[in-house]
């Protein structure tokens, strides 16, 4: 009898799974759905521009009313980058950007022990906290 009752049990939970399956598949919108509905919007301006809801944002020169070719903009880039007006790589701060160009003046070993001594008192930030 004790294996009866296993059994029964096990259909019983498989059953129940497999409604909850169907029933979730049943209420979603298929894929066509989705799909004319993102046509709908787009069609009526209703969408999105791209960065404006956290994803990567692209450049656009809409606003601008002229177009400028990739070379123009590569010329550009490169006469910013001669004459120091691009900023380094993840740098976008203006105080960090001040802090960073202050001349230091403790040596690398001071700066290290007093780093360790921050550390032992409990006064540096977590990885990934700021201030």
């Amino acid at each position: 009898m004790g294996s009866k009752h296993t059994l029964i049990a096990i259909a019983a939970v498989t059953a129940s799974l497999a409604w909850q399956v169907a029933a979730a598949q049943a209420s979603a919108p298929s894929r066509a759905d989705v799909k004319a509905e993102t046509r709908a919007g787009e069609k009526a301006g209703t969408l999105a521009r791209p960065g404006e809801l956290g994803g990567p944002a692209v450049g656009s020169s809409e606003g601008s009313g002229a177009k400028v070719t990739r070379a123009e903009r590569k010329k550009a880039t490169r006469e910013a980058n001669k004459a120091g007006k691009l900023a380094r790589p993840g740098v976008t701060n203006a105080e960090d950007n001040a802090i960073r160009a202050e001349p230091t003046t403790a040596s690398r070993a001071e700066r290290k022990a007093q780093t360790r001594a921050a550390n032992k008192s409990g006064k540096l930030a977590p990885a990934g906290e700021t201030k």
